[in-house]
């Protein structure tokens, strides 16, 4: 089967931050007396969108405000993590997406990320020489959490194609479940943290982008 267009996540994804990201939720839960493994993290939180996750962690009711307020918190945490780190794209993606420009082939991402981390990727990481921010699909407050489909649907609008002609790069259940909600083509997970992918042994699963098989891509 052939495929024309390519769908990715960014966090665990294209960018391998999974650890940061855990680290940072650490921190974040301390302040406030919760306790999370990175096992449920990975299970419960991963690839969901944070206003999901907050109300989910504090496990009542909140306002928007209170929502913004410990988003800001939790991605500030995050960002001081990343800054002290290299900060590089994951293996073997830098030439898998010069292959995807080069045969135009379209492309974006679909990610769970709000407005103030996408800004911080553009910022710093090398990504304006593959994506355009415009077209980028990110939780803007109004999207569906993953596993609902929608995200992926959007992006396959931007994209201009049709679920059965794409292939979506996941790393997190959630996600996995978004893309496959979505009925899209292909579903390659990419274990970027050893992770534990049982029941979805359908999908390839890769730790190198140089694994993917360039000969399933038609203009």
């Amino acid at each position: 089967m052939s495929f024309s267009g390519v769908i990715f996540d960014f966090n665990g994804t294209l960018f391998w931050d999974t650890k940061l990201h855990n680290k940072a939720w650490d921190i974040f839960l301390t302040r406030y007396n919760l306790s999370l493994s990175d096992e449920e993290k990975f299970q419960k939180m991963h690839g969901k969108n944070n206003h999901d996750l907050f109300i989910s962690l504090f496990n009542k009711s909140l306002s928007d405000k209170e929502v913004a307020n410990f988003i800001l918190e939790k991605e500030g945490l995050y960002q001081q993590l990343c800054l002290q780190t290299e900060m590089n794209l994951a293996p073997g993606v830098t030439d898998f997406l010069d292959f995807l420009k080069n045969e135009n082939i379209p492309f974006t991402i679909a990610t769970a990320s709000g407005k103030e981390n996408v800004d911080f990727y553009f910022e710093h990481l090398p990504l304006t020489q593959w994506f355009e921010y415009d077209k980028v699909i990110y939780n803007n407050g109004k999207i569906k959490g993953k596993p609902d489909p929608q995200i992926y649907q959007l992006a396959l609008a931007v994209i201009g194609k049709q679920p059965k002609d794409v292939i979506v790069f996941e790393d997190a259940i959630a996600g996995l479940q978004s893309a496959k909600n979505a009925e899209v083509g292909k579903i390659i997970a990419v274990n970027s943290n050893d992770d534990d992918y049982t029941g979805w042994e359908d999908c390839q699963i890769i730790k190198n982008f140089n694994e993917v098989d360039r000969t399933q891509f038609v203009k």
